[in-house]
């Protein structure tokens, strides 16, 4: 008589895991991150190194000492750290850096219960909380007179220009050489280059890594009202074209939207997570106080999606 196997489920597994989806997306954010290294030069890697090792060591100890398990996937609070520094302007002293650090693994993820039960995404956390706590410094932007480290002036986003000058901001940008496409006149890290941010995400599309249904969701939403608004009024109002490529839009659409553990499992769920994102951005950036509002969109949709899987969950196998 043969013998047979009894063990708990899964029973098919896949070649895949956590890590490797993780090496992939710390490829696929290398070209934004190279491209932020060349245009703020070493403060750039302070930043990166600081917030990187950081999250890392921070998770290795509270795994080690606190939660008494094993560090399975340092990917993971790498990927954490680098998208906080890409979040963080090049010139943030390295305590913030720390200290943000701290918050986004200590309190987002840890608290939680770690890896795959945190309900915000962490790094989104980490910067909305380092605005709250230190505004001097997270709303202090220098513009790189160059592309290899020179001296730099101190500059304003493209976002807060047009929020307090109107859309009249936008033909003295470019003027000054601004393109929408590579270079902000200030920002962000991960802000200063839209191609190299979707060049990393085409390659996680052709990885199979995430799905385009929240991402498209957010741009078509974004663009949608932005363009019924600027029709109706095109001198107060910006236009389809400069929302979705200013700001973090990109950066958050593409890489912290899409986060597995923080966003809808189904595509419904996915599609409505996306509008929320859209249709609140548009409204911080056209009625709010700050001028750009995807970090604070993501985190407020973050709040739903244990309700979107409830709503949208996928049939159990044998039932209805």
């Amino acid at each position: 008589m043969d013998k047979f196997l009894v063990s708990h489920p899964p029973h098919i597994h896949a070649s895949r895991t956590t890590a490797s989806l993780m090496r992939d997306v710390i490829i696929a954010l290398l070209p934004a991150t190279a491209v932020a290294v060349v245009f703020y030069g070493w403060s750039m890697l302070l930043v990166l190194a600081v917030s990187i090792v950081s999250c890392v060591l921070l998770e290795w100890a509270i795994c080690k000492w606190l939660m008494k398990r094993p560090f399975d996937c340092p990917e993971a609070a790498g990927v954490t750290g680098l998208l906080l520094a890409l979040n963080l302007p090049y010139t943030t002293p390295w305590w913030v850096v720390l200290i943000g650090a701290v918050f986004a693994i200590g309190v987002a993820k840890m608290t939680f219960g770690g890896l795959g039960q945190n309900v915000f995404n962490p790094a989104i956390a980490a910067r909305v909380f380092l605005l709250i706590s230190f505004p001097a410094y997270m709303t202090h932007w220098e513009i790189p007179q160059g592309l290899f480290g020179a001296d730099a002036v101190t500059g304003s986003t493209v976002l807060s220009l047009v929020s307090e000058n109107g859309t009249a901001a936008i033909d003295s940008l470019a003027e000054m050489g601004w393109h929408p496409l590579f270079a902000y006149v200030g920002g962000s890290a991960g802000e200063i280059s839209i191609l190299a941010l979707l060049a990393g995400f085409a390659y996680l599309l052709l990885r199979r890594v995430v799905k385009i249904w929240i991402p498209l969701a957010i741009f078509v939403t974004v663009a949608a009202i932005s363009g019924i608004f600027h029709a109706i009024d095109p001198v107060t109002y910006t236009g389809p074209v400069f929302n979705l490529l200013s700001g973090g839009l990109v950066l958050g659409a593409c890489f912290m939207a899409t986060d597995y553990v923080t966003s809808p499992m189904s595509v419904p769920g996915g599609l409505i997570f996306g509008f929320g994102i859209g249709l609140l951005v548009m409204l911080i950036r056209y009625f709010g106080a700050y001028p750009e509002g995807t970090s604070f969109a993501i985190l407020f949709m973050n709040m739903t999606v244990p309700l979107l899987d409830r709503w949208f969950h996928q049939p159990k196998f044998g039932r209805d």
